[in-house]
């Protein structure tokens, strides 16, 4: 017996089906709820966005208790896109899901078809290119970086758009002519700074993150996570700051820097020591 749009709502094991009723009623134009019908691709966007690098700090933090909370945002997120997408007649989520299986099923041919899976990782990694480059080639996209996402965050899409410049021959054969490189992107801001406008600094200054994540690409480092890490790090020392800030009665607005520091180095020994 077909179930009831309440009883698929109200079903507390209704697995995706459910979800995508529970979509579909929030947009329902006559019922529905006011913000989620006013929302179109552009506005959840960054929402989407956002729960990704949820799940990504909940499994930086191996807090895994909020994992799946956080993986059924960033699920949603799909289910609302595809929904809206339904709205307008151009697919619906199993049209997604089909999309994705058809993907995989062809990108692993040592799996799904007859190809060996005698493979080292390194040689699979070059058979998903590619796969890759093919899957390009016939969506008739002539550019080597036509289809590097323009919403990707800036530092990961640096290192995307010079891996792909590298497939065709465009790269620094070692390290060394990088480094030098991040030298002289340095000495360009100085100049800046001292020299030129506001517009022309913010020019330097990409072009010195651009060399820093191509460092990083050469050392085989993700810039974005070496990035999150040090951004956890200096939260986790300005903390010990306030905390013996707190002990000698004060907040750091009563505190200076010539204070701080010391107890930004006393911090930074502490971890260093393990204590």
């Amino acid at each position: 017996m077909t179930k009831t749009s309440d009883e698929i709502v109200h079903d507390p094991r209704g697995g995706m089906p459910r979800l995508i009723e529970i979509m579909r009623r929030l947009r329902d134009p006559e019922t529905g709820c006011p913000w989620d019908i006013e929302q179109d691709f552009g506005t959840i966007a960054p929402y989407t966005i956002e729960e990704a690098y949820e799940v990504a700090d909940a499994i930086e933090r191996e807090a895994w208790d909020e994992l799946k909370g956080e993986l059924g945002d960033l699920l949603f997120q799909s289910v609302f896109h595809a929904q809206m997408a339904d709205e307008r007649g151009l697919f619906d989520f199993d049209d997604v899901a089909d999309h994705m299986s058809d993907k995989m099923v062809a990108r692993h041919p040592h799996v799904f078809g007859d190809e060996s899976r005698d493979k080292s990782a390194d040689q699979q990694t070059r058979d998903w290119e590619t796969i890759k480059a093919a899957e390009r080639a016939a969506k008739e996209r002539g550019g080597v970086l036509d289809d590097v996402a323009l919403g990707l965050p800036a530092l990961l899409r640096a290192v995307k758009l010079q891996k792909r410049a590298a497939r065709v021959g465009f790269d620094w054969p070692d390290i060394a002519p990088v480094l030098d490189k991040v030298a002289e992107e340095a000495r360009e801001v100085v100049e800046a700074r001292d020299h030129l406008s506001h517009e022309a600094l913010t020019d330097e200054m990409g072009d010195l993150f651009f060399v820093l994540a191509n460092v990083a690409r050469h050392l085989g480092v993700d810039p974005e996570a070496a990035l999150r890490g040090t951004n956890a790090k200096f939260v986790r020392r300005f903390r010990m700051i306030e905390a013996e800030l707190e002990k000698r009665g004060k907040r750091p607005e009563d505190s200076d820097l010539a204070e701080m520091d010391a107890l930004w180095d006393a911090a930074k020994a502490r971890e260093k020591a393990g204590t």
